[in-house]
């Protein structure tokens, strides 16, 4: 793959997640918990590999090789159903574009892994960067007001950044040994078995699945089939941006794909302005660039190569 295709993919996943948002976020005002939502999200998934995997003939590429299933394994539950659920958790608490933007502090947990676990020399640049993310944070929240921001809400956000920071460690790792849809084949189905033994279908809530979903924001007063929702979480939020986002990992570093994916809370606040009626004031959106300055500054400065450990 040309490194333009993979730089295309990258900014394709991230349109298309923090679009995602937005639907997720209707489908759990319309009372799916993000527990749920990542089940039926993660089970749809993997259902839609597996027929695809089937029709092509690559079943036996899901296949792992000598000591590969513990990392399989953790890329599905850390990885997949970790990231998810804390996310949906978080922007059920959240503006969509400021739990993202805590998620995407994930570059600075890697710069961390990188200097006290792999021993890597890291630029003092990168801790100008971790300084200016850390005060961008306290700007987002307001601190000084006693923490306008929803604290679970909060907690969860960085949960999922720690776990995002592990998928695209892991992501880089999985990827150079087996194919982009078995890889996610892998983490999905491990996801959907650890909530289907968690969680029973027997209790799920498929009545949201049949009714007419209010559309909360701009197009308030508008329904939309439960269905249609989830359908749209399950392709078009997981299995077309996942892929993206798999596809330019592979061709490019974890710290490239992170930078590009900073443009996610971007366009989730463009969306959630635009969609939800989501509205900032001036310090949050200082305070929101800040962070996403000082997590560039950081990226740039991991060493090329160092996140495959």
């Amino acid at each position: 793959m040309t490194t333009r295709r993979a730089y295309f993919a990258l900014f394709m996943g991230a349109v298309l997640f923090s679009f995602n948002g937005v639907v997720a976020k209707w489908v759990m005002e319309a009372g799916m918990s993000p527990w749920r939502l990542t089940e039926i999200r993660c089970t749809g998934s993997v259902a839609f590999l597996l027929i695809y995997l089937a029709s092509k003939g690559r079943m036996a590429t899901l296949k792992p090789a000598k000591g590969e299933i513990r990392s399989l394994i953790i890329f599905g539950v850390i990885g997949i159903a970790a990231v998810q659920s804390f996310y949906f958790f978080s922007i059920l608490k959240l503006h969509v574009s400021i739990a993202l933007i805590i998620e995407f502090t994930a570059p600075i947990w890697i710069v961390i892994y990188l200097r006290f676990f792999k021993k890597v020399q890291i630029s003092p640049t990168m801790w100008w960067g971790l300084i200016a993310a850390f005060v961008g944070l306290v700007m987002v929240g307001e601190v000084w007001n006693g923490l306008t921001l929803n604290g679970m809400g909060v907690i969860s956000a960085f949960f999922d950044a720690l776990s995002l920071a592990t998928y695209f460690l892991l992501g880089r790792t999985i990827g150079k040994k087996r194919a982009i849809d078995s890889t996610l084949t892998w983490g999905f189905g491990v996801c959907a078995i650890v909530y289907a033994v968690a969680m029973p279908w027997w209790s799920f809530p498929f009545h949201v699945l049949t009714k007419s979903v209010e559309l909360h924001g701009r197009y308030a007063g508008h329904h939309l089939p439960g269905w249609l929702l989830v359908a749209s979480v399950v392709l078009f939020g997981t299995v077309l941006p996942y892929i993206c986002v798999v596809t330019g990992l592979n061709a490019l570093s974890a710290q490239v794909a992170s930078i590009i994916g900073m443009l996610e809370p971007v366009f989730a606040g463009v969306f959630g302005w635009v969609l939800l009626r989501e509205t900032f004031n001036t310090i949050q959106l200082i305070g929101a660039a800040i962070v996403l300055v000082g997590i560039f500054i950081a990226n740039e400065k991991i060493p090329e190569g160092g996140v495959d450990g």
